[in-house]
């Protein structure tokens, strides 16, 4: 009997797992359909085939199965796959077939199966949706359903962005994020790296932003509206280094993901100010870095419009956008104090000296100075909504955490639009009413309100102006988020949600649908990558 329980299990063992349907991959795909064939039989015996141009994602892909159902798969250039006689996963290169950026088809049929796209980021979503396909445990062999997929995103700009200030995370973490994005169909990975917190990032031209910036003496417990405030005396810090930034890179442009760094001027600067007190508007005074949270007019964390602050935007700015490849750059923006420019006779003199009418002419200044310096080295600009306090060139890019209003401003001043509205987009916010909930900034952004967001304002529509919404991104800001559990805890499965919010046509989106999916399929996925999530997103509604 026992022999033949062993016997039992090892045919069980090899028979072929049945895959998961199309109809559980998220974000849903624009088109789909089972086509009734036999399944396509995925085993050791399957080879990779791959274009020249998907060399990198082939590896990748040839990874992420192993790691998915244990399978070694053979990698073989195209040029060189004559010879293949079992079946494929074929990567190719088409761009006659494939009409739009960031599109792919994925045909299941007989013993292969073929993605087809035209650019990096097409391959990619090809082959998250074939992982979707797979099954979710050590196989033999796995059965793949007879399926033909043509799929494309719904927004260009698709954005997740994490803040390393308030507290920062390993690069083990920042790659982990990274696959978060691929797998969710994401683009865009925002890196939030200097604030009133710390400095985040080496910096070679001006050493005292790591020696100094980088490092506070404590850091807040519990809420910074608690009192009275407590602080935990340990000196807390670091910064990422160069090597370790260009590493982060490297494993993002494989996965399609751009990086767009941001560096906040001329507000958030309390960092830069401990380091160099001369950029500030009380030069001879000793900053601290900011040790607390929501520092806006609470503290003085803005810079001075010196002529030694202008030559340091400049060169740091520049010595940043060396090290980043892509053609965006965020230089912040946002919850500028006015009042400390309004009572420094140095800053007061330099808006006479320039006719910039008030304080938000000087803001203006600023950005237009920074903006400058990053044309120089060919970047775009995109900034937080308060940018728009005054003229700033077409080419600027708005990320609006506001709402539809200041939306409106910006496309009607013809600016392009990432929509990222504090509701429902902030990530930070509670996603439950519980008292016992773990703490976060303030708010209530719950699952079901991410997946009911339309980041194209009927307003905007109705005047033809829509096209300038590019997309969107949530945010997650770090105070309340010591640990890559937390955040994790933070973003899913809000990030799921919006993940197809901003993929998938609206008409066809559907949130009972979705919750299904969330359930059978995700859910399961967040368990196998060990994520941390919160499970309560069905008990606690935007009606709540």
């Amino acid at each position: 009997m026992h022999h033949l329980l062993i016997l039992l299990l090892l045919i069980v063992s090899y028979l072929p797992v049945r895959a998961q349907s199309i109809s559980n991959v998220t974000p849903k795909p624009v088109e789909f359909a089972q086509t009734g064939k036999e399944a396509v039989v995925v085993n050791g015996n399957t080879t990779i085939v791959y274009d020249a141009f998907y060399a990198d994602q082939a590896v990748y892909l040839k990874g992420l199965v192993k790691e998915q159902v244990g399978l070694d798969l053979q990698l073989q250039a195209a040029s060189q796959s004559k010879g293949v006689k079992d079946g494929t996963i074929t990567l190719v290169q088409d761009e006659k077939a494939i009409t739009k950026d960031e599109m792919y088809t994925l045909v299941a049929a007989g013993k292969d199966i073929t993605i087809r796209a035209k650019d990096t980021r097409g391959a990619v979503y090809g082959i998250q949706t074939l992982l979707q396909l797979l099954s979710l445990q050590q196989v033999k062999s796995v059965q793949v359903p007879a399926v033909s997929v043509t799929d494309y995103p719904r927004f260009a700009y698709r954005g997740m962005h994490l803040d390393v200030v308030r507290h920062m995370f390993p690069v083990s973490f920042i790659k982990k994020y990274i696959d978060y994005l691929a797998f969710h169909k994401f683009n865009t990975f925002h890196w939030h790296l200097t604030d009133d917190q710390g400095w985040r990032i080496q910096i070679d031209s001006y050493q005292k932003l790591n020696s100094i910036g980088s490092w506070r003496k404590e850091t807040l417990i519990g809420h910074f509206k608690d009192q009275p405030a407590r602080y935990d005396n340990t000196r807390y810090g670091g910064f990422y280094t160069k090597e370790e930034v260009r590493e982060v890179i490297r494993y993002a442009t494989v996965r399609g993901i751009e990086i767009i760094p941001e560096i906040d001027i001329p507000g958030h600067s309390r960092a830069t100010i401990a380091a160099y007190p001369e950029f500030s508007t009380k030069p001879d005074t000793t900053w601290n870095v900011a040790t607390t949270w929501g520092m806006y007019n609470r503290q003085n964390n803005v810079l001075a419009p010196r002529p030694e602050t202008f030559k340091f935007l400049r060169t740091v700015f520049h010595e940043v956008a060396e090290l980043f490849p892509s053609k965006y750059f965020h230089l912040g923006g946002d919850e500028t104090s006015k009042m400390w420019w309004k009572a420094d006779p140095y800053s007061q003199k330099f808006i006479k000296d320039q006719k910039l009418k008030d304080e938000k002419g000087l803001q203006t200044y600023f950005i237009e100075q920074v903006a400058s310096y990053l044309a120089e080295k060919n970047k775009t600009v995109i900034g937080w909504h308060e940018i728009l306090e005054g003229e700033l060139p077409k080419s600027t890019i708005v990320m609006n955490w506001g709402g539809e209003k200041e939306a409106i401003a910006a496309a009607n001043r013809k600016h392009k639009v990432i929509m990222s509205p504090g509701k429902p987009l902030y990530f930070d916010h509670y996603q439950s009413k519980d008292p016992n909930d773990s703490l976060a900034i303030h708010g209530y952004n719950t699952v079901d309100a991410v997946y009911n967001f339309e980041p194209v304002p009927e307003a905007l529509r109705k005047q033809n102006l829509d096209s300038y919404i590019i997309g969107a991104q949530a945010n997650v800001w770090t105070e309340y988020m010591g640990s890559p559990a937390k955040v994790e805890y933070m973003i899913f499965p809000r990030m799921t949600a919006l993940s197809e919010v901003l993929w998938t046509p609206k008409e066809q989106r559907n949130y009972a649908d979705f919750k299904r999916r969330l359930k059978t399929a995700v859910i399961p996925r967040y368990k196998t990558w060990g994520s941390n999530y919160f499970r309560n997103f069905e008990k606690w509604t935007a009606e709540k």
